[in-house]
């Protein structure tokens, strides 16, 4: 029975009809100006937008005073954090720039032999610059404000450091590609060490452009499995796991973010054993994050679960597969594939409300940008314009990087397609 499910499962999926690829030319001819009505409507349109470019790119490279912005750049990235603790960020940012390549290439070196086997189509051209993208223009744009050469030595060892451990996973080994995840878990875990360990900073210490990356990163990570556990569970036959998972699901998405964020701050004690110290505020924010995400992930994976026709579930039961099985390897892949959009966008909205813990007295990158502008080398000269536009930018390039990878995702799956 294992060889014949695993013969099955070795089978090249059928891949639909390819996109049809148009010249540009040919192609603005059919979308922009396919009719008198589409040409009048492209030509203003095209207007409008040189039109804000125009105002756009006077603002940001001739009227702004980004003075603000240079002189508080380290305060915008970590906040409090002490300076002469900073080498600790610096070490974490080589470990997870090694996890990072690594990943990529063993990823990759797996993605390669799948076109070479017929089992995936090739990925297109210039994917790899569109990906990173994103992340080269942010990281130009903190050097910019920075103006350092020892930070752009560092950036460019790091960038040294993700290309020799991608050559590193490249050459791992075929038979030990299930562990992949596995060192690369360990290294992100190293990475959080070597900040908080051995002596490391505080939890109230951190604050920025660290903190809103750390309540994101540790959100997403945690409210996924407890998401899909939580989905699972609300359609058990189990009567008292499934009560329990739809009372918590119906409860969380019943209640507003800032009101788990503000029990989380004060109420929390309530539920903890006495003597027992209450944790740091950062923690409990990331608990109330992680609460509020996991049930609607829940409810989205949910959905993907009810997409799965019946007939799949069917076939597994007659190829003798346990229940286990069944979800691991027919349905649960099959449902979180055809919700990746709905996974991802909850994840850009919790990327996006981290800005709401400063009510509970955390200063996160957009706190610390409305502060900076009460300093009295600024207060009163009405730079908030400039502080808003530098952390909106940051905020739109890990939104826009997430998003780009979900399309990514969708495309090497061929959502949509078959």
């Amino acid at each position: 029975m294992t060889t014949r499910i695993d013969a099955l499962e070795q089978l090249p999926v059928p891949e639909g009809p390819p996109r049809r690829r148009l010249p540009p030319r040919q192609w603005a001819r059919e979308n922009l100006f396919g009719s008198v009505l589409d040409s009048v409507l492209t030509v203003l349109f095209g207007l409008f937008l040189a039109w804000a470019a125009y105002r756009v790119a006077k603002f940001v490279f001739v009227d702004a005073d980004w003075e603000i912005i240079e002189r508080n750049l380290t305060t915008l990235l970590v906040g409090s954090f002490p300076r002469d603790e900073l080498w600790r960020l610096w070490a974490a940012l080589f470990v997870l720039a090694a996890s990072l390549g690594f990943g990529a290439g063993a990823i990759g070196a797996q993605r390669r032999r799948e076109v070479a086997e017929g089992r995936a189509l090739p990925a297109p051209k210039g994917l790899a610059i569109r990906r990173l993208g994103p992340l080269v223009v942010l990281v130009g744009v903190l050097l910019w404000f920075g103006g350092s050469l020892s930070s752009l030595l560092l950036v460019l060892a790091i960038t040294g450091v993700a290309f020799a451990f991608n050559l590193v996973g490249r050459l791992w080994p075929e038979r030990l590609q299930r562990y992949v995840p596995l060192v690369v878990l360990i290294f992100v875990g190293v990475a959080f060490l070597v900040v908080v360990a051995f002596g490391g900073v505080k939890w109230n210490d951190w604050g920025g452009l660290l903190l809103t990356l750390f309540l994101a990163v540790g959100g997403i990570l945690m409210s996924f499995p407890i998401g899909v556990l939580l989905a699972l569970g609300r359609r058990s036959s189990l009567p008292a796991v499934r009560v329990v998972c739809i009372g918590y699901i119906e409860l969380i998405r019943g209640v507003p973010l800032i009101t788990l964020l503000f029990m989380g701050a004060f109420m929390i004690g309530f539920f903890l054993p006495p003597g027992v110290e209450r944790p740091d505020p950062v923690i409990r924010a990331l608990i109330a994050f992680v609460m509020f995400t996991s049930a609607y992930v829940a409810e989205i994976v949910r959905g993907g679960l009810q997409s799965v026709p019946s007939g799949q579930i069917e076939a597994a039961q007659a190829l003798g597969l346990s229940a286990y099985r069944t979800t691991r390897q027919i349905i649960l892949p099959q449902a979180l594939r055809n919700v990746i959009p709905g996974i991802v966008g909850q994840f850009i909205s919790l990327y996006k409300d981290t800005s709401l813990v400063f009510i509970v007295g955390l200063a996160d990158l957009l706190t610390i940008a409305e502060n900076i502008t009460k300093q009295p080398d600024f207060f009163a000269q009405g730079l908030i314009v400039e502080t808003l536009i530098f952390a909106s930018f940051i905020y739109w390039t890990g939104s826009y990087w997430m998003s780009r990878e979900s399309q990514r995702l969708e495309q090497r799956l061929g959502l949509g397609e078959r």
